[in-house]
């Protein structure tokens, strides 16, 4: 978004970007709201987040006639008025108080007692203010068709695809592969590490390599067999050296997007996904494309996944290293800066003209 408007301020609810992070931004200053004071703000932000709506709304955005947020939660909030055009890139509508909802209870035991009771208040309250803010947004943009359906399904508003940029020509290619295969992913529930492990426990003859930490690290790593290799956090270089080797990535979880499933089919690796959310729009299964760049499986079990994992060796010569790359390419930051760019402009025009913005934009998208 930055190379397309360079000169842009930046404003967030808070700041605790490490060197590395905040070097990519290019250094710029950031304008932050009281959240970034309260006390465990940076470690435990979960705890305040019935006051990031509010938070949002202090954000003082008078003085710009274009606002672009990009949205996972609270930033579409901002409050803009008539005079302003205001861009949602939404990542998802929030997953904790819509479609992740009970999940999200499960997983932090927030299912019964008084604090359960207590953060089934806030969610509804977060739901209400969610599809209110809907109205302070003039076009919806969301990184797959699979989140476009979430927002019209939250806010009743169309949403235009806009796939997010991956750094696929940073991506080392590998048409030679190893015997392994390959998961990398943060450890925490619904990324279903666990259900991975839990296979090739049961396929000792198939080698599996788990690269990621989290929460779940040492509970996955309590039933991983010798032919299961946890390699806990890697960086960047050994991570991608693992990808260009790897016979195939194996991806379980539903994803909005899933970025991680397109960076190895840069690498020339195949790409074995649960047939869910937005790996349907990143891989290409075998069966259903000229050019498959992988196989997918259909349900989050055991079986399912065993399946299509014996279905891709017996049908391994059909998806191509060259292939897998090609399909990668259509998600490269140069795409996703040229249409960002038309999308903002046309929408900008017709909303000036007194049209509708949504219309004028998935014309051009």
């Amino acid at each position: 978004m930055l190379d397309v408007w360079p000169d842009a301020q930046l404003h967030a609810l808070f700041d605790f970007l490490s060197p590395e992070d905040r070097s990519r931004l290019g250094d710029r200053p950031i304008a932050t709201t009281f959240l970034q004071s309260l006390p465990g703000m940076h470690k435990r932000f979960w705890y305040w987040l019935w006051l990031m709506p509010y938070a949002a709304e202090t954000i003082d955005l008078r003085g710009y006639d274009l606002v672009i947020s990009s949205s996972h939660a609270f930033s579409k909030g901002a409050l803009t008025s008539a005079e302003q055009f205001h861009v949602s890139y939404v990542h998802s509508p929030m997953r904790y108080a819509w479609d992740m909802y009970h999940d999200y209870l499960l997983d932090y035991r927030l299912d019964s007692g008084l604090k359960g009771a207590i953060a089934r208040a806030m969610f509804h309250r977060l739901r209400l203010w969610d599809r209110q803010t809907a109205n302070n947004v003039d076009l919806f943009l969301a990184n797959s068709g699979y989140v476009a359906r979430r927002v019209w399904r939250a806010y009743r508003r169309p949403a235009i695809v806009l796939h997010p940029p991956v750094n696929v020509e940073d991506i080392p290619y590998g048409d030679d592969k190893d015997d392994f295969y390959l998961t990398v992913s943060r450890l925490v529930s619904y990324k279903r590490i666990d259900l991975v492990v839990q296979s090739f426990a049961q396929m000792p003859r198939r080698r599996l390599v788990v690269i990621g930490e989290g929460p779940e690290f040492a509970r996955i790593r309590s039933f991983a067999t010798p032919n299961i290799t946890m390699l806990g956090y890697q960086p960047d270089a050994v991570v991608r050296d693992y990808m260009s080797r790897a016979r195939a990535f194996v991806f379980a979880a539903k994803e909005d997007f899933g970025i991680s499933p397109v960076e190895a089919q840069a690498a020339g690796t195949p790409v074995i996904a649960f047939g869910h959310g937005g790996a349907l729009e990143t891989v290409r299964g075998l069966g259903g494309a000229a050019e498959p760049t992988g196989v997918f499986f259909t349900e989050q079990t055991i079986p399912s996944l065993e399946e299509a994992i014996t279905r891709f060796e017996g049908a391994q010569a059909d998806v191509r290293a060259p292939a897998c790359r090609a399909n990668a390419m259509f998600f490269s930051k140069q795409r996703f800066v040229q249409q960002l760019k038309v999308l903002v402009d046309t929408g900008y025009g017709a909303w000036q003209r007194g049209e509708d913005p949504d219309l004028a934009a998935l014309h051009h998208g």
